[in-house]
């Protein structure tokens, strides 16, 4: 009988799948590496293209930082520009006040029928004391204050007779009127010019 030796095939068998197992190891060991130095440099410049996005963010801040403290610097410097104008308006209109009052009063006064005796100002109130022919013509008055601009309130405070050495007997009357913003009252004057 033949024998037949099939030791050395098995063995040889046996060798080759232990070099295809390793080589399989090693492929898939160099796969897994490259794969893992490639995620590792992607990774590495999408984290320097941030630092560098980061600091230009920083250095735009900065120059943005600058803007802001110099905005701050010119909206104090309008602040006090808009503060010295409202001054000087105020001051403006101040000084026409007793122009704008007694032009108002030539105008509302009813001529030959009433005088005026006193003319006082303390802030929006003013005390107008007179003498009148009659309660008619102290009427007419009151309704021309109000229908001036500068008033906003007319009200009478009291009337008395009054008889001058003539025997004319008049009327002494006291009213209270208040005024209106100083402001709309010029508007209003230059406007009617």
């Amino acid at each position: 009988m033949i024998r037949i030796n099939l030791l050395p095939f098995r063995v040889e068998r046996k060798k080759e799948n232990v070099r295809r197992q390793i080589s399989i190891f090693f492929l898939s060991f160099l796969l897994a590496a490259v794969v893992m130095i490639y995620f590792n440099i992607n990774l590495n410049s999408k984290i320097l293209n941030l630092n560098a996005k980061i600091k230009n963010t920083k250095n735009e801040s900065v120059q943005y930082d600058k803007i802001n403290k110099e905005i701050k610097i010119i909206k104090k410097k309008l602040e006090a520009i808009k503060k010295k104008t409202n001054v000087i308006k105020n001051l403006d209109l101040s000084r026409k006040e007793a122009v704008l009052l007694l032009n108002a009063m030539t105008e509302t006064v009813i001529e030959q029928k009433m005088w005026l005796t006193m003319l006082n100002t303390k802030e929006k109130t003013v005390n107008i004391n007179g003498v009148a022919l009659d309660n008619t013509t102290v009427a007419d008055f009151m309704t021309r204050l109000e229908h001036s601009k500068l008033f906003s309130k007319v009200e009478l405070k009291n009337t008395k007779k009054y008889q001058t050495k003539k025997n004319i007997k008049l009327k002494n009357f006291e009213i209270i009127c208040e005024t209106t913003p100083l402001e709309n009252a010029a508007k209003n004057e230059t406007k009617n010019k």
